[in-house]
Formats: structure tokens, sequence, C-alpha cells
């Protein structure tokens, strides 16, 4: 029960890494809102777990009004906020990527985290403590060809995470990532273009452990993060990813 007594926003926590972030936090103790656009399967999870769920979102500045006005009514304060909701564009030449996939990209993949900080930061600040944790990408650390923009969203998502955490560090709020490689989640399909037994079996040969990330394996990293165990840790990227980065 590492997270006895705990509240926490996990965005994107219908499906995926982010159900994985869920189930272990409400396992550890945790109270927790899950914020998504999908209504009815944040639903279903939330009454697995006996949390909440609202709609919402991420890249939109009114909706993540309402969704902290939901958290405040539901949770009264958010010790820990996990923004994880993100979206990619197909594997194609970064010339080819259209300006509407790449504003989308950006919004969800990194506006989303501005808004979110804007929104509620001062209340972490205001209690001086709290934890953010950002789940970004093994592609933010080592690109790979045609999710160009996609990479670059996760890039500067690590990047903000680092100087989030510089800059929060004084007023007791901790920030770190968590970089997963490519899982068994609704964007997979997306990553790889088709998913084939020949594309996973090209996929997982960059894998040096040789399987995908799990929403378990978020969660038990998210978890550690997130509590009070690591609370000598700020500004890291952890890599869960198999050795995909070495």
């Amino acid at each position: 029960m590492r997270l006895q007594g705990k509240t926490a926003i996990v965005t994107g926590g219908a499906s995926g890494f982010g159900a994985g972030i869920v189930r272990k936090f409400a396992t550890e103790g945790a109270k927790v809102l899950i914020a998504d656009l999908n209504l009815d399967l944040a639903e279903e999870v939330a009454a697995e777990v006996g949390g909440f769920a609202t709609k919402a979102d991420v890249a939109s500045n009114d909706s993540v009004v309402e969704l902290a006005q939901t958290a405040a009514s539901k949770l009264g304060r958010v010790d820990i906020l996990v923004n994880n909701a993100g979206i990619t564009h197909l594997p194609k030449p970064m010339q080819e990527v259209t300006e509407n996939e790449f504003d989308k990209v950006m919004a969800v993949n990194c506006k989303s985290v501005y808004l979110m900080a804007r929104h509620f930061v001062p209340g972490m600040i205001d209690r001086g403590s709290g934890a953010i944790l950002n789940v970004a990408s093994t592609a933010g650390l080592s690109p790979r060809p045609n999710l160009n923009w996609y990479n670059a969203s996760k890039g500067w998502m690590i990047t903000a995470t680092k100087t989030m955490a510089v800059e929060l560090a004084p007023k007791g709020v901790r920030v770190n990532a968590l970089c997963p490689v490519a899982g068994e989640t609704p964007l997979l399909k997306s990553f790889m273009g088709e998913d084939t037994p020949e594309m996973r079996a090209k996929f997982l040969s960059t894998i040096p452990i040789g399987r995908f990330s799990t929403p378990e394996d978020l969660g038990n990293a998210a978890c550690y993060l997130c509590s009070d165990e690591a609370s000598m840790i700020t500004g890291v990227a952890m890599e869960v990813d198999g050795g995909r980065c070495i």
C-alpha cells in the first residue's frame, strides 16, 4: 500500500499503459480519477478499481478546466498527476505528414502537459508537495525514421520533464518521466504501420529482452516514481524498454 491515502489523476487511463498505471495505483491504495476521451471504457476501469472517471480532452484548455473542477469535487486535492494521454501519426516520411496530423500530435503530446501544469501545479505548490509523471517514449531518446514528429514530441516531453523538475523541486514537487518501448496498446499498430507477425518479429528483434513493454511494467515503474520511496528522484527519464536504448 505504497500510495495509501494518495489521490491521482491518470490521463488516457482507460486503456493501454494508462490502464496499467490506474490498476497498480489502486492496488497500492490510491484513489484514482481516470480522464479519457473514451468515457465508457474509463467508467469500466473506474468501476473495476473503485475510482472515478470523466471525459476529458487534455489538448483543450476548457476541457482541462472542467477536469480540474471534477478533480476538486471527486478527489479534493491531487497528489499525483500522470500525463499519459498520447497519440502518433502513421509511419511515413517527415514531409508527408499533414499539417493537421502534426498539430494533433503536438497538441495531445505536448500542449496537454502545459495545460495540466497550468491548472494543477498551483495546488501542489500551495501544499508544498506533489508528484508529476509524464509518459514519454524511447522514441524521444533513440528516434527511428518515419516517426519524426512523434519522436520530436516525446523528446519535447523529456526536456519539459527536466525543466519542470528543476523549477518545482524547491516547491516540494517532483517531476519524472517514463520511456517505454512499444507495447500491447491501441497505438501499437500505428507505430509499426501494420500489425503482422513479420512486423512484430522485426520490432521485437530490436529489444534485447525480447518482448514489448506491458501495462504492468509501466504501472510498476510509475508506482515507484510517484511513491515516497522515490522522494530523492526528480528529473529522471526512466527507460522501461528491455534494453532498447542501449
